[in-house]
């Protein structure tokens, strides 16, 4: 069944034109996601199929009686109301049936008013509404429902904007970057969400993975042309390589892009898709498996950086605290040469405040930051880039520098470097506020890289970027000789570039993986799978365990500690997940979710303490 067709549309600023006269239909439970460079226009075609915009030429055709959702990527809230109160606010049509059950009440006398009442609460599921919205803000990280819009920070209001385009239940959701401010908790959710929901899906994202597990048709614009893929991202990138083969020679660059990016999806691991049954024990296969990855990229750029010294950049015993709300908590850490590291954790555990702390934009409140002589950091943070009136794009980079040193005395200029990161000559000498918000993003890094530093730090790099930049910029960061932190959402990104990873658990516990992404959680299923089928492990076991305890220098009361330490947390992760899967009861009210809530915070912060004295006692046994 059709829902919605799109009709020879067209979309220009002056002589700048977007698209002009394209066309596509989105019919009943299609998953689509529309993939272009940034500056096509992707937004402005949302925008006008959702009704904000208005084409130039042609039409939108709506199906008669179809609920439209959309998430825009900066959502228009009041900002005077509160979380729960703008949850009511909103056109959805289960608060109307709840209003029209509400003065049905009020008048018991008119029985037939009140049997239809009572009949559209039943047909819609309202009784469950209060559960339904709570829990959704709940995975959302949106539990102060009183906190007023004004307050919460630009991710938290693009949370409640996805909270409220979910609790519509739309016959069509169309969503521009769902997935930004989602930390990888939430985005996997969202993902499970999607995958049990009936809903219809139009939307437009960087996030590869989420791309796969979602999406069942991709539709790409491409110099103005539509290419339609009937499957996921990896069914595309397979359809786009025979279909690049199949045109002409000048598109070999490009052909060479996607070959290079297939042949990393088909080396990943299994695991990746299938639930592995065994628990991951040999970290140094991991660390070697996550440095062959990098040895298999074929190097184009070799950059000619200062070189680091022996001192980098040394964390001595830091720590840092907002009230009772600890970040790190006496934290060592020496970086050494060659350091590709990902940062993740859930928002709020203090992964912006590290970067700041490490960059000494921020104090911390004891211990200190030892920065070596020859260090020179280049900073990408969330912030972007500001604009200056009447500046051009070409200009921008050149207050920086004019360009970037190589090996055996070559060099890549400002305009070579604007070329690679997808600025032609021509777009290079526009006027700096007429790019997107992408494009922008994309001139900001430029600017970060053009000062050739030696240790380069990035904070969501790949919010608002097209899959085609990110390519470039996984292939430039590839090349990079020098130390990298990277802290993003983006699994598929953190994947191919780092080698191991600082995973924020909140409350000063930083766990120090050595390994990607999908290492990571592979080995966090295999140990909760393990645990499971282990519950009371033979003496044989343990001693074969790679936590082993047996001759170490912990004291006998220390060992005994620390073995009842792993039963302790392990019955208490059980009890997380119990407590976890009770939010999923539709018959839970508000008071017994409160209370849920309550507990599981109690549980989950005897995980953090008991952990944090186990990782002591390791420490103990492994020096």
């Amino acid at each position: 069944m059709n829902l919605l067709t799109v009709e020879n549309i067209s979309k220009s600023y002056g002589e700048l034109v977007l698209f002009s006269d394209i066309s596509f239909g989105v019919n009943k439970d299609q998953k689509i996601a529309l993939i272009a460079k940034n500056g096509s226009g992707k937004t402005s075609i949302l925008n006008i199929m959702s009704g904000k915009d208005v084409s130039e030429t042609g039409q939108v055709n709506v199906r008669k009686g179809i609920k439209i959702s959309f998430l825009e990527q900066e959502p228009n809230l009041d900002p005077n109301l509160t979380v729960e109160e703008t949850i009511f606010t909103t056109d959805n049509e289960i608060l109307k049936v709840i209003a029209a059950y509400e003065k049905a009440v009020e008048n018991p006398d008119d029985t037939e008013r009140y049997q239809k009442a009572f009949e559209a609460m039943e047909r819609h599921h309202a009784w469950d509404f209060e559960t339904q919205y709570k829990q959704i803000l709940f995975k959302l990280q949106l539990t102060q429902l009183d906190a007023k819009v004004k307050t919460l920070s630009g991710g938290q209001r693009k949370r409640l904007a996805l909270a409220n385009a979910l609790l519509n239940k739309p016959d069509l959701l169309i969503l521009d970057e769902p997935t930004n401010h989602l930390d990888l908790e939430m985005i996997e959710w969202l993902e499970a969400y999607f995958a049990k929901e009936n809903i219809t899906l139009f939307m437009v994202t960087h996030d590869r993975y989420f791309l796969d597990r979602v999406c069942n048709e991709i539709i790409e614009l491409d110099n103005n042309q539509l290419y339609t893929y009937k499957g996921n991202y990896t069914y595309y990138l397979n359809e786009k390589e025979a279909r690049m083969e199949r045109e002409a020679v000048e598109q070999h660059k490009s052909k060479l892009l996607y070959k290079k990016e297939l042949d990393w999806i088909r080396r990943q691991p299994k695991a990746r898709t299938t639930k592995s049954k065994s628990r991951i024990d040999d970290f140094n296969e991991i660390k070697k498996r996550a440095h062959q990855r990098r040895q298999e990229h074929e190097v184009q750029l070799e950059l000619n950086m200062e070189r680091l010294g022996s001192k980098i950049l040394e964390l001595h015993r830091i720590s840092k605290s907002y009230g009772d709300k600890v970040i790190l908590d006496k934290f060592d850490y020496n970086f050494t040469k060659g350091e590709r590291m990902g940062i993740i954790g859930q928002n709020g555990t203090g992964k912006s405040t590290f970067l700041n702390i490490i960059t000494q934009q921020e104090d911390v409140d004891g211990g200190k930051v030892v920065v070596g002589d020859t260090l020179k950091i280049g900073y990408y943070t969330q912030k972007g880039i500001s604009v200056k009136e009447g500046q051009k794009v070409i200009d921008v980079i050149r207050e920086y520098g004019d360009y970037i040193p190589l090996k055996k005395g070559k060099q890549i200029s400002a305009q070579q470097l604007l070329e690679r990161f997808l600025f032609d000559r021509k777009k290079q000498y526009d006027f700096v506020e007429k790019l997107s918000g992408g494009e922008r993003k994309r001139l900001y890094l430029c600017t970060v890289l053009i000062q050739n530093p030696n240790f380069l730090i990035l904070d969501e790099p790949t919010n608002d970027l097209d899959i085609v930049t990110l390519n470039v910029l996984e292939n430039f960061l590839l090349d990079f000789p020098g130390c990298l932190i990277v802290v993003s959402h983006d699994r598929y990104f953190m994947d191919k570039i780092v080698d191991h990873l600082f995973v924020f658990k909140g409350n000063g516990v930083i766990e120090d993986f050595p390994g990607n992404y999908t290492d990571y959680r592979v080995y966090e299923s295999s140990r909760i799978e393990e645990e499971r089928e282990n519950k009371a492990p033979s003496t044989e076991k343990q001693e074969n365990n790679w936590r082993d305890t047996s001759g170490g220098k912990l004291s006998y009361l220390e060992q005994k500690e620390y073995k009842q330490l792993e039963k302790d947390i392990q019955k208490l992760e059980e009890k997380k997940e119990s407590l976890q899967n009770k939010f999923a009861d539709p018959e839970l009210d508000g008071n017994a979710i409160d209370q849920l809530s309550i507990e599981l915070k109690e549980v989950t912060d005897a995980i953090d303490a008991k952990t944090e004295r186990w990782f002591e006692l390791s420490a103990i046994l492994e020096g």
